[in-house]
């Protein structure tokens, strides 16, 4: 402090609407955005999802209309998640290697809309397509084995490059991933593919929505506990982060994200990146229950979370609420 009262009233700059424009720390704006968009089969269809109230699936042409809209509304990439049908999930997940998958006619679709225009980014993980809905191979004593589930993982990732995906995330949280796909991109002639690594992604209580969204609720076995993080854990967050930049990630993720601030910013004072959070469907439900209730105004609660994740150091945000945030700003 410089100064003391009355020579120093810290109310004077915030007098004034001007005034708090002029002098405020911290702005949002439509660009920090990445709007998650559900995937599923069929033409022309829109299915509500029940846990997440103004969330939807989409069928592939309405992707590529919400694509179009998120273009008009300044959101500069979207984030692409599959329902995969039951008939297709399978012990080995293979379907994440069919180059015609939900997800690679989805990114196809996006694409073809907007170009250049917006970004795509892709989930790599096997939940959307294992029929015990663990994110990776499950040996007889039902561990989710690690270097085994890299080397899928590895064909995925290139599966959705050579798709069209922009921007390739691995959320599966196995060792070694990132290095692995890096190399395969590198050697695939896909040296621009980004990776956004999941590298703090805990085991949270804040993901049934989600699960309920891509279908994987109601087929996992067990729980997920012995690859994502502790919630008490933070000082791992940061050797999982290091591990993964130095692998070859371009930007980091922590997930997820109000209860995760404190490592959002570990993160970024440790290592000056691109840190991303996800905003989970738990937390965008909580909202949306609380506005519901009348405990809140719903516009309000959803630009100061939203600026909270900015404040505390992101980059960018992944929240279902991108689209009505991107209007509320002017987007």
């Amino acid at each position: 402090m410089t100064g003391s009262y009355p020579n120093l009233r810290l109310r004077r700059t915030r007098a004034t609407a001007w005034s708090r424009a002029l002098y405020r720390e911290t702005v949002l704006t439509p660009a920090d955005f990445v709007w998650p968009l559900f995937v599923t089969e069929g033409q022309g269809v829109e299915e509500p999802i029940g846990s997440l109230p103004g969330v939807s699936r989409w069928s592939i042409d309405g992707i590529a209309a919400r694509g179009r809209e998120a273009v008009a509304l300044g959101i500069p990439c979207v984030a692409l998640f599959p329902n995969t049908p039951s008939n297709l999930r399978s012990e080995d997940g293979a379907e994440a290697l069919n180059p015609d998958n939900l997800m690679c006619r989805a990114i196809k679709a996006i694409k073809d809309a907007c170009g250049g225009d917006l970004g795509v980014l892709t989930d790599v993980a096997l939940d959307p397509y294992t029929s015990h809905g663990q994110d990776g191979l499950v040996d007889a004593s039902g561990y989710v084995t690690n270097d085994d589930t890299v080397a899928i993982l590895v064909d995925q990732a290139i599966n959705q490059a050579e798709a069209g995906a922009d921007i390739v995330a691995p959320s599966d949280m196995m060792d070694g991933r990132v290095r692995a796909i890096r190399m395969a991109l590198e050697m695939g002639g896909h040296a621009n593919v980004q990776i956004m690594s999941y590298a703090a992604k805990y085991a949270s209580a804040f993901y049934g929505p989600f699960r309920d969204a891509v279908g994987s609720s109601g087929v996992l076995k067990g729980d997920k506990k012995s690859y994502q993080m502790d919630p008490a854990n933070g000082e791992e967050a940061l050797r999982e982060v290091a591990l993964d930049l130095a692998e070859g990630a371009d930007s980091v993720m922590v997930k997820p994200g109000l209860p995760y601030l404190d490592i959002v910013r570990r993160v970024k004072e440790r290592f000056e990146v691109p840190v991303f959070a996800y905003q989970v469907s738990g937390e965008y439900a909580m909202i949306e229950a609380a506005a519901a209730a009348g405990a809140g105004e719903r516009d309000a609660l959803v630009l100061e979370t939203l600026m909270a994740f900015k404040r505390a150091g992101c980059s960018g945000v992944l929240t279902y609420h991108a689209p009505l945030a991107a209007r509320l700003l002017g987007g």
